[in-house]
C-alpha cells in the first residue's frame, strides 16, 4: 500500500503535500511513547500517534518511516510540519480514532510490526 492509498482509506488530510505519496508503507504501528517507538519502529512504517511535537518527526526520520498519522483531527504544530517537509516524512491528519485507523489498515492488508 502506498501513502496515497492509505490517505484515501483513512480519510486523511495531507499536511505535507511536498512529500512522496507514492512511497510504499511496510507496516503500521500505534504508540505514543517515543522511546518505545524508537525501539520498535521500522523503515517504511506508518506510525499513528496523538503526539504532535518536533520529537515525533525526529523519531520518524531516524527510523526512516513513510508517514506519521495524527488521529481525531488533531493538528500538528507548524514547526513540526516544517521539519517533516525537510525530512520527507508525510504527515497525515485523519478524523478517525487511532483504533479506527488501525482497523481499516489491517482490514486492507497492512500488517503491524
Amino acid at each position: 500500500m502506498t501513502v496515497q492509498e492509505m490517505m484515501t482509506l483513512i480519510e486523511a488530510k495531507d499536511m505535507t503535500p511536498e512529500t512522496d505519496k507514492g512511497r510504499e508503507v511496510s507496516c503500521g504501528y500505534t504508540c505514543d511513547l517515543l522511546s518505545w517507538v524508537m525501539a520498535h519502529g521500522a523503515e517504511g512504517m506508518a506510525w499513528v500517534t496523538v503526539q504532535t511535537h518536533m520529537n515525533v518527526i525526529a523519531v520518524a526520520s531516524l527510523m526512516e518511516m513513510a508517514a506519521v498519522i495524527i488521529p481525531e483531527g488533531i493538528e500538528m504544530e507548524g514547526p513540526s510540519l516544517e521539519k517533516a517537509k525537510e525530512e520527507g516524512i508525510s504527515v497525515l491528519e485523519s478524523p478517525l480514532t487511532a483504533y479506527e485507523i488501525c482497523a481499516r489498515l489491517a482490514a486492507n492488508g497492512l500488517q503491524g510490526k
